[in-house]
Order: C-alpha cells, then structure tokens, then sequence
C-alpha cells in the first residue's frame, strides 16, 4: 500500500517540505519510498535539511512536548533521568546547536538518555557538513524503525 501524507508526518515529525517531496514520489511501496528519501534528505537544499532535522525534538525535551513515537524512543516510559543529566543534555544540545546550526539528531535505538549524552559530547565537535549528512542518514533510519515499530504494533 502507498504511504500515505499522516503516515509520512508521523515518520518525520512533521517536516513539510520534505513530506511534500516524498508524497510527490508517489512511490507505490515503503521499500521504494525509502530508497529515494535518503538520496532526496542528502541532496535537497541546505535550509529544507535544516528543517528536516529541526523537526525532530531535542534529546532529553520536554516530555510533554514531544510525539508519541519521540516519547518511546528517548525512554521516558522506562527512566525519567536525572536532574544533572537534564542539565547535561541541555547544555550539550545548546553547543551543538551553536556550532551546528541545526538540532542534534541521533538514532536512538534503544540506547539510555545517558549514552546518547556521551555521543552528543562526542558530536559537538565533528566537522559541520559530515555531521549534517550523518543526521539526515539518522532521520530515515528513525523513520524505518518506526514504521516497523507500528506495524508490529498493528499485528499484535
């Protein structure tokens, strides 16, 4: 079945422009929709990446304030942290940002709040055009999870 607009808003957080060049696709199938939107988050011009990755909440946000799907991912159904690691993943993030110019983005998978602080450290310094790129990479591969996530979901 072709994905449908909700389903790719739900994916990607939102993210207008590039929901709009995937519905354009009109691919038939997830599997080819997914091959093209790699290539398409990697080529599209700079301030529609920045958009894409700017969609997605910030590691360790509000909790209140993020999807259903964020909720689940960054675990704050299993473990609420800490208010030192609170302090740690918003001034992390703030560093990024300000080096960046665009929002920390990770595949989470399954890690803790607490390891994804050690890799945001780690990523704060990275050169600016290979972090982008590594971002973009991450968003479909959080999109992939969470397609698959849902379907279990459904089947179950």
């Amino acid at each position: 079945m072709a994905p449908t607009r909700d389903e790719l808003e739900t994916l990607f957080e939102g993210a207008p422009r590039f929901v709009d060049r995937l519905v354009e696709l009109d691919a038939p199938t997830w599997v080819e929709l997914f091959d093209q939107a790699e290539w398409i988050a990697l080529t599209m011009p700079q301030e529609e990446q920045l958009e894409l990755l700017d969609a997605h909440p910030r590691i360790g946000a509000d909790p209140t304030a993020v999807s259903a799907l964020s909720y689940q991912e960054q675990g704050y159904d299993r473990n609420k942290g800490t208010v030192e690691l609170q302090h740690r993943l918003d001034r992390l993030n703030d560093e990024y940002e300000a080096r960046h110019g665009f929002r920390f983005v990770v595949f989470v998978n399954g890690r803790s709040r607490a390891e994804i602080a050690d890799v945001l450290e780690q990523r704060v310094g990275a050169g600016r055009t290979a972090e982008k790129m590594r971002a973009l990479r991450d968003v479909i591969a959080i999109a992939r999870s969470r397609l698959a996530r849902i379907r279990e979901e459904q089947q179950a």
